[in-house]
Parts: structure tokens; sequence; C-alpha cells
């Protein structure tokens, strides 16, 4: 097979070509990005203090959305402090969702980390590069690479955690969830550790015996599933498994790794067993 290598074009180098072209393409499929199975909320949304969020992404299932800032060339300081005014904005009015940071720009720059690196509060920021590729008579190509996930930033969950109860999740997420899917995952954790008790917190559900908080399982339940963390040390063993198994899964983060859980999932012998796996190696801290 012959390989055909593109030409790359600056985007603001072609006349024919805008920021406004880029978000059109993203309006007609955000899935380019990498972010998942996301909806257009609203784009060119007006801020409190004036200016214009370029675009609002959600998750149903997640209950999390997406403040998407777009910027040709290379990212300037003032362009993240103004994505980060944005998604600040946002989580204020809509304290419900989860809210997550998007920068997207055509460079990203070592500055752009050297910025970031200043914030060292909870700040779930994704940076992804954007590639314009000359297809020739068949167009113009973008291509999105993320350089950055908001997990490599950490969030505040380890602090001290705000307790909540479980009428709380029933709300943010389902009654039917917490019963089909939380309840039988911590069966099966109590099955090898008889004892450990759900710990409800505004973040996550952890667990804990006898009052003391021991979270070597956490699960985060969305509308539709739950996010299932596990407390393990990654190994290439663990990886082949999952990759086997086939589940749904996030990328590995802070010493976890996150296999998403429906109740599909509970009905397949192998994610099961995969399952219980996971939860023996978390127990024992492997």
């Amino acid at each position: 097979m012959k390989h055909v290598k593109l030409p790359k074009i600056g985007i603001r180098k072609r006349p024919d070509l805008s920021e406004d072209w880029v978000q059109k393409v993203l309006e007609e499929d955000p899935s380019l990005l990498g972010l998942g199975d996301l909806d257009v909320k609203e784009v060119r949304r007006r801020q409190p203090r004036a200016g214009e969020l370029d675009m609002l992404l959600t998750d149903a299932e997640s209950s999390t959305r997406y403040e998407v800032e777009l910027q040709l060339g290379p990212t300037d300081p003032s362009h993240i402090i103004r994505t980060l005014e944005y998604w600040d904005n946002e989580r204020r009015r809509f304290p419900q969702y989860e809210h997550v940071a998007v920068i997207v720009a055509e460079e990203i720059t070592s500055r752009f980390f050297n910025v970031i690196s200043l914030f060292n509060g909870f700040i779930p920021i994704v940076a992804i590069q954007m590639t314009a590729l000359d297809v020739k008579e068949q167009g113009v190509a973008l291509v999105f690479t993320k350089v950055l996930d908001h997990a490599a930033l950490g969030t505040d969950e380890d602090d001290t955690p705000v307790l909540t109860d479980r009428n709380y999740w029933n709300k943010k997420s389902t009654p039917a969830v917490m019963k089909r899917i939380v309840d039988m995952v911590h069966q099966m954790i109590q099955q090898q550790d008889s004892g450990m008790d759900l710990n409800y917190t505004k973040h996550y559900i952890g667990l804990a015996k006898d009052g003391v908080a021991n979270n070597y399982v956490r699960m985060r339940p969305g509308k539709k599933h739950v996010t299932v963390l596990f407390r393990i040390q990654r190994s290439d063993d663990m990886d082949s498994k999952i990759d086997e198994t086939g589940v749904d899964t996030l990328p590995y983060q802070r010493g976890m790794y996150r296999v998403n859980v429906n109740a599909d999932t509970l009905k397949d012998s192998d994610y099961v067993d995969l399952l219980q796996d996971l939860i023996q190696l978390s127990k024992d801290g492997l």
C-alpha cells in the first residue's frame, strides 16, 4: 500500500478557512475532539461579564459539561485565562454538573504548560492540538490530538471529602443505576471484604469499614453507567487483560484503573470475573 503524505496547512493562512469554519465542523461532529459521544448544547454562549464561550458540549450519561474555546495559531496566556474564566463561570452557574475546560489550538506551546502549572487547585482542563491537512480536491481534513488530559492535573478529591448520603446520588444518577449497578458492585466487594460499607461523598462513592474510609475502590454513578475506579499499580498484564475483555474504560489516572460498568456488563461472566480480579488486587494493594 502506497503511503501518501498530506501537507499541513495553517488555517489562518487560508482565506477560505476561519475559526467559524472549524466551529461548524465540530458542530456537525463533536466526536472529532476525541472526548466521547457528546452533544452540542450551545455555541457562542454569552457570558455574564461579557465575552462568548465558543462551544458548550454535554455528556448526558455522566452529567459532564465541556467548555470549549477555539484558537487559531499557538496558545497564548490571555486565551488560556479566558478559557478558565468561562469554565469557572459555568461551574458556578450550574454546580449540579461536572465541568471540564477544553482549549483547542493549532499549537499547544510550552508556555501553555507553564501557565497551567501555576494553578495548583482543581482545574480539569484538556488541551487539544488541531492540525489541518490539505486533501487536495477533496478539501481540508482536521485532525485533533489530545496533548493534555484533565486527569494529568489531579483533583481535590483526596482533600477532606464532603460527605453526603444516598439520596444525593439517587438524584445525581438514578435510583435504578444505584440499585442495579452500585449495589451489585458493592456486593462483589463484600464477598471479598465483609463489613465494607459504602461511603457517600459529593465527588464519588467510596468505601469504609467501622467508620474508617478505605477507598481502594471508588464509584462515580452516571445516568446510565457507573465509572468504577480501582487503586492498582499499572501493569502490561492488566492492560492486556482489560483489552482482551473489551470492557469500556477511561485512561489510567492517579494510580487507578477506571472501568465503565453498565447493567449489561454485569450479565457477562468475563466482565464479572475481571471486576472481581480488580477488586481483589485493589484490596491487596497490588
